[in-house]
């Protein structure tokens, strides 16, 4: 075990690399694959950084990812506050976590997702046309990665997307680490009240959506429906939305690597180690330790706070050797990346990720098709990084073609 001033929430990220995780995790990382810890509020917690400790995190029973327990760690107080009174069923453990999940697995299975490919292609594309109908240059954030995820889970699920403005200006401050208590209380509850309605609706006149299919079900109540909608319209545009946008600043550094998504065969390799290398959730899964557990060497207590830090866990040598750490902004799209845990690990990890590497494979390799000359408009060190969030992402991304 090593010791080492890190907090799962970064100071800073490397300006060197704005696409590699924060030089606490890394320092963290390169002092053993579990270090001490403290959470903003002084409670000391572990933090995880190996690949194969992680993934021994997210898949044994032995860690809790019930928010409700009253030692769970949280980033904030304001936070645990939040979560525990309305834990969606990712912050709950089976048989809740397995019942609840199961109402909506089909809606996300690879089957469902590839038959959605063509209304994906043609909001992808029809998102293009707009974009650059001015001639440029755009905002590829506000005009293209944001539109695109929002437009396919507004579909999936059955919000309408007149309403965008109510879903991502309250998802981006329910992500925020930094935001004011009570407006980050205020923006979950007016999601949750908007989504109640939206189900109460949908119960007297079901359609073919996913809410539809959850408010005809008599085993759910409003309040489970409306929990469970938020973390899909939430969770389903915000992380999409941040993938799309990092993956085209880090290729825009690459245009031979860039140039590799004209071929359809190589989407699906290229996007896996987009995951791998990007890993949005910079600061990690919480878990909580329910008895005693030797892990990397480090005995961790019953009662002990966990925080699994995906993105050191994909820079491991254990995944792919020292050369899986890349140098400052490389990226390499022909490694076969598919063990990375940018998703998750066990029986909690990402419910969406059909849907995600659908939508990314269709949305980088649509962009740089149909936009060879794609080009930055603005020097990267003038762009904005939201290092406060929850899912590390781009303000804005000015391009040019």
């Amino acid at each position: 075990m090593s010791t080492v001033p890190a907090t799962p929430i970064p100071s800073r990220h490397d300006t060197t690399c704005p696409f590699a995780p924060p030089p606490a995790y890394t320092e963290a990382a390169s002092t053993g694959p579990v270090s001490r810890a403290e959470l903003p509020d002084g409670s000391p917690c572990w933090l995880v950084t190996g690949y194969q400790e992680v993934r021994t995190v997210l898949s044994d029973r032995r860690f809790s990812a019930d928010a409700r327990r009253p030692a769970f760690p949280f980033l904030t107080e304001g936070r645990r506050e939040l979560v525990a009174a309305n834990p969606s069923f990712v912050r709950l453990d089976d048989p809740e976590h397995a019942r609840l999940r199961r109402m909506v697995t089909g809606d996300f299975l690879v089957k469902r997702v590839e038959a959605m490919r063509p209304e994906i292609q043609q909001i992808v594309d029809d998102a293009l046309d707009r974009m650059t109908a001015g001639g440029g240059p755009a905002d590829l954030v506000a005009e293209f990665a944001l539109p695109v995820p929002s437009l396919v889970i507004c579909l999936l699920l059955g919000v309408p997307y007149e309403d965008r403005e109510v879903f991502q200006t309250n998802s981006r401050l329910l992500l925020a680490t930094d935001g004011d208590d009570q407006e980050v209380a205020r923006a979950q509850e007016e999601l949750l009240v908007y989504l109640t309605r939206l189900a109460e609706q949908k119960r007297a006149r079901p359609g073919e959506d996913t809410l539809s299919r959850l408010a005809v079900r008599d085993d759910l109540t409003l309040d489970e429906i409306a929990r469970t909608g938020l973390l899909l319209l939430v969770a389903g545009h915000e992380t999409t939305a941040n993938m799309i946008a990092l993956s085209t600043a880090l290729l825009l550094r690459h245009p031979e690597q860039a140039a590799r998504l004209a071929d359809p065969a190589a989407l699906p390799g290229a996007v896996e180690e987009l995951l791998r290398v990007l890993t949005i959730l910079h600061m990690g899964v919480p878990r909580l330790a329910l008895e005693d557990v030797e892990l990397g060497g480090t005995l961790i207590r019953a009662g002990d706070g966990v925080m699994a830090m995906l993105s050191t866990a994909n820079r491991d040598d254990a995944l792919f050797g020292a050369e899986g750490r890349l140098g400052v902004g490389e990226v390499d799209l022909d490694r076969d990346s598919r063990r990375h845990v940018a998703f998750g690990f066990g029986v909690h990890q990402c419910l969406g990720q059909p849907l995600a590497r659908a939508e990314l494979q269709i949305a980088l390799g649509t962009l740089f098709r149909r936009l060879p000359g794609l080009r930055p408009a603005a020097p990267e060190q003038e762009l904005e990084f939201r290092t406060e969030a929850l899912v590390y992402g781009l303000r804005s991304l000015p391009v040019a073609w």
